[in-house]
């Protein structure tokens, strides 16, 4: 790996580090940032990691001993990919790759307006899209629109409907991207619409977040590039 690529995988697992604190801190769960690691000492919320490593060789004893793994679903964000937790009781989930786009507008014309959600109606109504009746709207609660580096951005239709969007997470050197969907089309269909977005509101930093599957082949067909892997480990 480049020494280029490495501060990218440093740089977007602290970002996403920051995103997963605040997603904590809105459904009032603390966690605390260590030299190795942000982790919180109780379950977070569904589908956000109990801890994400922040540099290269964490201690995994260390690691397990910071998160409640007594609760079911407890899990891991290996940010490099290089931790072995099956002695704490861990399992690979799944394997996805860290992606980086320089600044630049998006290659794709949007076909969509895009707005950002500033009210707990709007951000209700991006919830119930990004949910597409899966049952867990209420896991984007009001207390996200109270932090001043997280932007939910919503794609809307003619007729003003919430069909498309993302999250994008505001860092000192990054602005991350996760939650990205579309009622039709898939990623293919968000992706000119969120980096429009991007373009307008952080149009000196570049995008990072993480991918795997479809979901990383319409990320690179959209201007993003590989630079590293990333483990999921859940426990039990």
């Amino acid at each position: 790996m480049t020494v280029h690529k490495q501060f990218l995988v440093r740089a977007a697992a602290r970002n996403n580090a920051e995103w997963c604190a605040v997603m904590s801190r809105s459904h009032g769960l603390a966690g605390a940032f260590e030299p190795q690691v942000w982790a919180a000492p109780v379950r977070t919320p569904l589908f956000y990691p109990d801890a994400v490593t922040l540099v290269p060789g964490a201690d995994p004893a260390a690691l397990a001993a910071r998160i409640d793994t007594s609760a079911p679903g407890a899990s891991v964000k290996d940010s490099f990919a290089d931790l072995d937790l099956t002695g704490a009781g861990f399992r690979v989930l799944f394997e996805a790759q860290w992606i980086h786009r320089p600044a630049s507008a998006p290659d794709t014309t949007p076909d969509l307006a895009w707005n950002v959600a500033g009210d707990p109606d709007t951000l209700h109504a991006w919830a119930l899209a990004w949910d597409n009746g899966s049952g867990n709207p209420d896991l984007f609660r009001p207390e996200l629109l109270d932090d001043p580096a997280t932007f939910v951005l919503a794609g809307r239709s003619a007729d003003g409907r919430v069909v498309a969007g993302a999250v994008a997470s505001h860092s000192d050197q990054v602005v991350g991207i996760s939650n990205v969907f579309a009622l039709d089309g898939g990623p293919d269909a968000a992706w000119p619409v969120v980096l429009d977005a991007m373009h307008w509101l952080f149009p000196t930093l570049p995008v990072v977040g993480y991918e795997h599957g479809e979901q990383l082949a319409a990320a690179v067909c959209h201007g993003f590039e590989p630079v590293g892997p990333l483990r999921i480990w859940l426990h039990g």
